[in-house]
């Protein structure tokens, strides 16, 4: 599905030889983290989210409007579900693929 290989680019995708960390202390760069490529790496840079540790104790919510208040633009809601994994495996959570947070995601907004 092409839809689906691009968001895998723009969410997983490795830059050079950087892999990705298996915990969040082995994470050192952005883009080590499990599901944050080089445009959503991108995107936290914006936010003045600058390194891994930056991440933790974030609202993945909050950064993700915050980021569309800045831009200007309402971002594809699976840029939140990726927000949630990042934030969630920098808080010591297991690597999930983004998308097991979509079911979250509409839930949450949903309610609020």
């Amino acid at each position: 599905h092409p839809e689906v290989r691009w968001l895998s680019w723009c969410f997983s995708g490795v830059v050079g030889d950087m892999k990705k960390a298996k915990t969040a202390a082995e994470a050192s760069e952005l883009e080590t983290i499990p599901n944050i490529g080089p445009v959503v790496a991108s995107n936290l840079r914006q936010l003045g989210i600058d390194s891994p540790g930056d991440l933790v104790g974030q609202d993945p919510y909050v950064l993700y409007q915050q980021l569309c208040a800045q831009t200007g633009v309402m971002h594809d809601p699976c840029l939140l579900d990726t927000f949630i994994a990042a934030t969630r495996f920098m808080a010591g959570e297991p690597a999930l693929p983004w998308w097991r947070y979509t079911k979250e995601r509409k839930r949450t907004l949903k309610t609020s």
